[in-house]
Formats: structure tokens, C-alpha cells, sequence
């Protein structure tokens, strides 16, 4: 059973109103009897208006006589016949208007140690436009010359584990080891040999012992 609009204030109004018992009331709205109890003697949702649950749809007046009359009978939620709100599908990710002017760093970033990520990849990452990755990508944005190449991750623009999984996916699919090991590490420069110390060297400073 769907959960019930104002509960408190539904068993407030039940209480009130009907003769149905303690458990019927509880049941209904998601209580436990023992509050709907502590509604009924004044100790619980003190200050609370009774609502109507036949004046919103959620009950019948007929449905309200027939578990009055039967103390075992369970109350049933009326059909709802007004139109619900459509539920929002999956789609772009927010970002806060304080942080939208670091998405072209970010892109940046992206795009100078992440070549293999896809400009779809990239929007849907970071919540970017691919004209903006474009312009980016060809130095014609227009505040190309301020542009300063920032992690994404550490901007907030989006998690790690996203970031992870994208560059993963992008490997995968240019058949590329799907590691997050870099693919052209830098080489590093190699450390100078240890000269062999001469034997006779210290010895000449400290004199010959023997």
C-alpha cells in the first residue's frame, strides 16, 4: 500500500471522527498503535489538524463504515483518479551556477590527460555542451587564454568512480589495456651511476697504515 499524505494528521482526523479502532487507524497510516493511542489521549501530534482523508482521495466514506463495522477489516486506499506527476528520467547532472565556469578547465583537463575519452564521454561526465568541448578542443573558446587545465574530480564536477568508470569504457572500446595506469608514461630519468672509489684515493689523504 502506497504511503499515506500526512499521516499524523490522517489518524489525528480518524481518531476524531470515526469509531475504528487503534490498529485499524495504525495501520492505515503507517503508526504504530501505541501512537495512535497517545493521539487519542492528547499526548502525541499535539497541535496537529485533523485532514480529511475522504476530501483528498485517499479514502471512501464507504470504506471508513465497513471497517467500522468490522474490527478485523483493514482500511484500503481509494484509486487515485487525479493525474500523479510524471516521474523525472535520469538526465543531465546539475551543477551549481558557482562552479558552471570551470567546466572549460575541466574539459581541458580532460582533454590533455584523457585523449581517449569520446566528447559524449565528456558531457555527460562533467554536464557540458559538446560545442564548448569543441571549442576547447580548437582553441577557439573564447576564454581560451584564461583556461587552466583542473582535475574535475577535485573541481567537484564529478566523482572519481565516475571518472574511473568512463576512461575505463573509453579503453575498452579503442581495445586499449582497460587500466588507469597511464598509456605513454613519462620516461624517468635514469640516476647517475656510483663511481667505484679509487683504493689509493683516501689513502694518500690519511696516509698509508701499513
Amino acid at each position: 500500500m502506497a504511503q499515506v499524505l500526512m499521516p499524523k494528521a490522517t489518524a489525528v482526523w480518524l481518531v476524531e471522527n470515526t469509531t475504528l479502532s487503534f490498529e485499524q487507524i495504525a495501520a492505515f497510516c503507517g503508526l504504530h498503535p501505541l501512537e495512535v493511542q497517545g493521539i487519542a489521549d492528547g499526548e502525541v501530534a499535539v497541535g496537529i489538524i485533523g485532514t480529511d482523508p475522504t476530501s483528498n482521495g485517499q479514502l471512501t466514506s464507504e470504506e471508513i463504515k465497513r471497517c467500522e463495522g468490522n474490527p478485523e477489516a483493514r482500511l484500503q486506499q481509494a484509486k487515485v483518479t487525479i493525474p500523479l506527476p510524471q516521474i523525472r528520467t535520469k538526465g543531465p547532472r546539475y551543477t551549481p551556477v558557482s562552479k558552471r565556469q570551470d567546466k572549460p578547465d575541466a574539459v581541458a583537463w580532460l582533454v590533455r590527460h584523457h585523449p581517449e575519452l569520446s566528447d559524449a564521454q565528456i558531457s555527460k561526465l562533467i554536464g557540458t555542451t559538446k560545442q564548448t568541448i569543441a571549442q576547447v578542443r580548437d582553441r577557439t573558446h573564447w576564454n581560451t587564454a584564461n583556461l587552466r587545465p583542473r582535475d574535475p574530480v577535485l573541481l567537484g564536477l564529478c566523482t572519481q568512480t565516475d571518472l574511473n568508470a568512463a576512461i575505463l569504457k573509453a579503453r575498452k572500446a579503442a581495445g586499449k589495456p582497460a587500466t588507469l595506469e597511464p598509456l605513454n608514461p613519462e620516461p624517468q630519468p635514469e640516476e647517475p651511476a656510483q663511481q667505484p672509489v679509487e683504493a689509493g684515493r683516501y689513502s694518500a689523504f690519511f696516509g698509508n697504515k701499513s
